[in-house]
């Protein structure tokens, strides 16, 4: 009679190479704060690389075009390089003067700050403040110090841009770069096919989601200046600017956009042109940002809207101004190296991604259709039946039914 064998315990689980999951757990995480905290410290080098890189991206095709005209390659690395930096100057520029118009025109209004405050600080105490406590309250949201913040911001992303020699070193070696793009991606897909795939998809829908939001972006600019110009807000140039900019800062870019002119418009004309401001903000954002600009997008950068917001926390947390702007090319260029270039981890595309068909059906029902041409070009359907016979029966040769010998 066997005696029944016992089974020893299984222990802790342990992963690929006999470490406890938990441990690799631990030490992926300390990994990952590690290399957070790098970023965090390198955002001096690190953001204005990440913008190099998506102004060559965005410019590419250009590139592409000038030299299939003919146009050499020094003078087609020249041209892009002034076109670039034109833009740049000129966007600088027209920050400064407004900045400075802003400035200059906030004292103009002090009486009216001052009236503004006194309101507020009777308000507090009338609601149960203590009056100290109140006129200390009503101080620290004095308008003037909130337009002096918001000048502030404007001028850290004007000189965020103005870091021009070392961006233009960066233009240069990268548009150089960019004509041998193709001959270097062909020598790594020979061994990582799915790292050039990941590279691919990352420029192709880095520039589309630059497009879109650029035309959109452009679309509020005018649609906001006209309105302010109408209600008599001044510098209607720079908060139409502001609009185009804060366009690329995904979810609250618009919350952004509205805060400095709805300020103005309660210095110029008291809280009823305050109101005005936002009222017109949020039906015009609301109709072209949350209606038609969605539908335009698609799934170009192919992210749920929960993660660009989160993305646009993160990356504006670690690489400051300029992080909250190319949130979503820094989102895209992690997703491709870590996630697109790996056919193991496609399945993350079903956390982070938007609701759109996977990328696999596609590439299925493609090889599907190249094997029926195939097929049919070799004479046979899909199924392997002769071409044209499909449908018919089957022809049967006839047969010899011989006698029985006897």
């Amino acid at each position: 009679m066997s005696t029944p064998t016992e089974v020893p315990d299984a222990g802790p689980q342990t992963g690929r190479f006999g470490v406890p999951r938990a441990l690799m757990l631990m030490l992926g995480a300390a990994c990952v704060v590690i290399v957070i905290a790098g970023l965090q410290a390198g955002a001096w080098l690190i953001a204005p690389i990440l913008l190099a890189l998506v102004i060559v991206i965005a410019v590419a095709p250009l590139q592409t075009w000038l030299r299939r005209l003919g146009v050499p390659g020094w003078l087609t690395v020249l041209a892009l390089v002034v076109v670039i930096f034109g833009l740049i100057v000129g966007l600088v520029v027209v920050l400064a003067a407004s900045v400075g118009q802003l400035v200059a025109l906030v004292p103009q209004y002090s009486d009216r700050i001052q009236g503004l405050t006194n309101s507020l600080t009777q308000l507090l105490h009338r609601v149960g403040f203590d009056p100290g406590h109140a006129q200390a309250t009503a101080s620290s949201v004095d308008l003037g110090r909130i337009a002096g913040a918001v000048g502030g911001l404007l001028s850290g992303v004007s000189g965020a841009l103005t870091s021009l020699v070392f961006i233009l070193a960066l233009l240069l070696f990268l548009i150089a770069e960019a004509s041998g793009a193709s001959r270097r991606l062909d020598a790594i897909g020979a061994d990582r096919p799915h790292m050039v795939e990941a590279m691919q998809s990352f420029a192709h829908g880095t520039r589309r989601y630059l497009v879109v939001t650029a035309v959109f972006g452009l679309i509020v600019a005018v649609l906001d200046s006209v309105a302010l110009a109408i209600m008599g807000i001044p510098l209607v140039v720079l908060w139409g600017l502001l609009s185009f900019i804060t366009n690329f800062i995904p979810n609250i870019g618009f919350i952004i956009g509205v805060v400095p002119p709805a300020l103005v418009g309660l210095l110029v004309g008291g809280w009823q042109q305050a109101l005005a401001v936002v009222l017109v903000y949020c039906i015009l954002n609301a109709i072209v940002q949350s209606l038609i600009q969605p539908h335009f997008t698609g799934d170009a950068v192919g992210l749920s809207t929960t993660i660009t917001f989160v993305a646009l926390l993160f990356w504006a947390w670690v690489l400051g101004p300029l992080g909250a702007l190319l949130a979503i090319p820094a989102t895209l260029l992690i997703k491709a190296v870590l996630v697109d270039c790996d056919p193991s981890a496609r399945w993350v595309d079903a956390l982070i991604g938007a609701n759109s068909p996977p990328k696999e059906d596609k590439k299925n029902k493609k090889g599907e259709k190249a094997e029926d041409e195939a097929a049919a070009d070799a004479g046979t359907d899909a199924q392997g039946d002769p071409a044209g016979t499909e449908g018919k029966p089957p022809v049967t040769a006839p047969t010899n039914h011989a006698a029985p010998a006897t």
